[in-house]
């Protein structure tokens, strides 16, 4: 049978290349949301990054050759800033959190994955729920029971106080991942004599990697960026860094070249922290499907 013509030149009128006019109107469209993301979010940082290597005298001018300094990273770590403290202090409460989180955030998710507890989806709900609380309703109380009880301006209120504000975060997160993996591996594993805990810690553990350690990531970041609970539970030995840059207001002016420097301090960490356990999750990623 012969094709006709005039179909084919139908189909190939069909499939025609977009006009020069469309094709600059869409590569117009994305350099102008390519310039809006430099504008909106990395100029500032580069902003940043050049004023903590800037003396004081070159903040205010737009110069863009300029001599670099370390003298402000230097001037940050001496009284009466010592940011070196305040570095600590977050990094122990940002580990603390997520090391505790995760392992009580597993098993909850696991619980509310494959038990139907007594008012499962109410539980959960009330679960979700204390995510939409502003922080600083919650944690007021918190700020009266610890100042009773001896425990204000301390690393253990706040890792205490911000374990309970990421768990919730962590148990839904987690459970999205534990929900897609089949029962059948943990029912025969139950069958030859397996335990919860075992086919838990054994099995249900190493496949969920992946979302395990995405949601550890995340109450990192959620940890490490917290300012609201820092600021009211803390006021000298236990203070972080985001609380920190209060200091480098002055009734002269704002210290914009010291407040730069611990910005990069405070940036620093979750980039290398990230970029690590990007890593790690390939890893589990390629280990879960292996199993």
């Amino acid at each position: 049978m012969i094709p006709d013509p005039r179909s084919q030149s139908a189909r190939v009128s069909a499939y025609r290349a977009p006009s020069p006019v469309r094709a600059g109107l869409a590569t117009l469209g994305r350099g102008t949301a390519m310039a809006l993301v430099f504008l909106v979010i990395v100029l500032p940082l580069l902003w940043i990054f050049s004023a903590a290597f800037k003396h004081y005298v070159d903040i205010y001018q737009l110069r863009v050759a300029f001599t670099p300094t370390f003298d402000n990273f230097v001037e940050i770590m001496q009284e009466p800033f010592r940011v070196q403290d305040k570095f600590i202090n977050s990094l122990i409460v940002s580990c603390s959190t997520v090391a505790i989180t995760l392992p009580i955030a597993t098993a909850s998710a696991y619980s509310f994955s494959r038990f139907r507890l007594f008012a499962h989806k109410s539980l959960m709900v009330a679960v979700l729920a204390t995510q939409f609380l502003p922080p600083v309703v919650i944690v007021l109380p918190f700020f009266l029971m610890f100042r009773d009880l001896g425990m204000y301006d301390t690393r253990i209120a706040l890792i205490v106080v911000q374990t309970a504000m990421v768990m919730p975060f962590a148990i839904w997160m987690i459970k999205g991942f534990i929900d897609q993996i089949p029962i059948d591996i943990e029912e025969s594993a139950l069958i030859d004599g397996a335990t919860r805990f075992q086919v838990l810690y054994q099995m249900i553990m190493p496949i969920a990697l992946p979302g395990i350690v995405t949601a550890g990531i995340f109450c990192f970041i959620l940890s490490w960026n917290d300012f609201i609970i820092a600021v009211i539970l803390t006021s000298e030995d236990a203070v972080t860094l985001p609380v920190a840059m209060g200091l480098f207001n002055r009734e002269e002016g704002d210290l914009w070249q010291l407040l730069s420097a611990t910005g990069i301090l405070i940036m620093l960490p979750m980039f290398l922290f990230s970029s690590f356990m990007q890593r790690y999750l390939i890893r589990g990623t390629t280990a879960g499907a292996v199993r």
